[in-house]
């Protein structure tokens, strides 16, 4: 079944009988060639490029819940590239080439939104750092825009520029960045790769990895056992828990990130804006509601809600950067549990146990990296080698002392 206007059309005069599920509900099957354990975003991605693009076949996603019940659901929904290290611009940069391509590939509207970010600047310091990030950006062709103060206060002329504390002097924008439905992502993903054949299984809770002669031969699941060739595991923040049951203890640390959302309101914010002098990121949604975010929750946690002391200070960064948020009553609040490395980028590798394979550690930045994190996750089962932008992303980086300290803040998960 293709989407189009016309199908629309069509439909509407048939009274809407003829649209059929997104996707099959199949039974387990005893035995698959790959079994990618995580049902959000970057283990359907997966999924579909296994099937889709390396031609793989006999593949099963296992969600404990529904699918894109995780993080995928849960977050702000931001995708950008706008990056500096060698590590990390090539695959955001490819993630968001895959992006603007995703609507067409999936035939799903993800509600892929290019309305640019901007990462705001409010010391000299700042904008010599963030000049350098943009070259950065422009040699990996992810374009980039230095906006002295005067243009940005053309752009979006409702932010306080004169806080004596935090006076804003420019920014970074990345025009090509942007916005895309959270969900839509997933069934876009879950229903591209059920078409492809891969059975969708939800409710199955994957209780146990079967390991013999220092191989994976399947998963002990709520619905029985399942036997694998090879075995992915993308389940973000509960990574810790789930490898812990392979016999392994990961560089990771588990945390709440809160998100929030306001009534709905007319149109204010143009794009993506990101305060420079506190962890604070806000855009619209089509709906009309401020979605805004900041700090992880400071504990370990395996819980998806936050507390009220990141509450208060997402809010005062809200309220340094533009005061009239202060009027706009919010709406809901949510946590996701996100998967903190120690140098605050992702993981794509295969494990000490052969046919075991994660992809997690993706800490902030698990959203605007589900294209490519499931491309070259895909690309590492099928064809057994790194993809060609996450050959840095790999286990034992930390073990040789080859970080990838994106943000600076060293080796605490809880800095960045």
């Amino acid at each position: 079944m293709r989407f189009s206007g016309f199908r629309v059309f069509a439909e509407a005069i048939k009274g809407h009988t003829g649209w059929r599920p997104l996707w099959r509900n199949p039974e387990p099957k005893p035995a698959y060639d790959y079994v990618i354990v995580g049902g959000g975003g970057h283990g359907l991605a997966t999924a579909y490029y296994l099937a889709k693009t390396f031609g793989q076949s006999r593949i099963a996603v296992l969600e404990k819940g529904w699918l894109g019940s995780g993080n995928v659901g849960r977050n702000t929904t931001i995708i950008r590239s706008n990056y500096l290290l060698a590590g990390n611009e090539p695959f955001y940069e490819f993630s968001m080439k895959l992006w603007e391509g995703l609507e067409q590939e999936l035939n799903f509207n993800a509600m892929v939104s290019q309305r640019g970010i901007i990462n705001l600047f409010h010391t000299d310091a700042q904008r010599d750092a963030f000049r350098r990030r943009g070259n950065a950006m422009m040699l990996a062709g992810a374009g980039a825009r230095l906006l002295g103060r005067e243009e940005l206060r053309a752009m979006v002329p409702f932010l306080n520029y004169d806080n004596a504390r935090f006076p804003i002097k420019g920014g970074l924008m990345q025009q090509r960045a942007g916005t895309a439905r959270h969900d839509g992502v997933a069934w876009g993903y879950a229903r591209g790769a059920d078409s492809h054949g891969v059975d969708l299984i939800q409710n199955c809770e994957v209780t146990g990895f079967r390991v013999d002669r220092g191989k994976v031969r399947g998963v002990e699941t709520s619905r029985g056992y399942i036997a694998a060739d090879k075995v992915g595991v993308a389940v973000a923040g509960s990574s810790g828990r789930v490898m812990a049951m392979a016999g392994m203890r990961l560089p990771i640390e588990s945390h709440v990130l809160q998100a929030f959302v306001t009534e709905g309101l007319k149109p204010t914010i143009p794009g993506v804006i990101t305060f420079g002098a506190g962890h604070f990121y806000i855009s619209q949604s089509d709906k009309g509601g401020l979605v805004f975010g900041g700090d992880i929750d400071g504990y370990n946690s395996y819980a998806q809600r936050g507390n009220l002391p990141v509450v208060e200070d997402v809010a005062e960064g809200g309220m340094a950067l533009m005061p009239m948020i202060g009027r706009a009553r919010l709406l809901r609040v949510w946590g996701g549990l996100v998967d903190m490395s120690m140098d605050g980028s992702p993981i794509i590798d295969r494990t000490s146990i052969d046919g075991l394979y994660f992809n997690g550690g993706w800490c902030y930045g698990g959203f605007k990296a589900t294209p490519a994190s499931g491309y070259a996750f895909a690309h590492l089962l099928a064809i057994g080698a790194a993809h060609e932008t996450a050959r840095a992303y790999r286990l034992d980086r930390f073990a040789r002392g080859n970080v990838i300290d994106e943000r600076g803040a060293g080796a605490q998960p809880n800095l960045h």
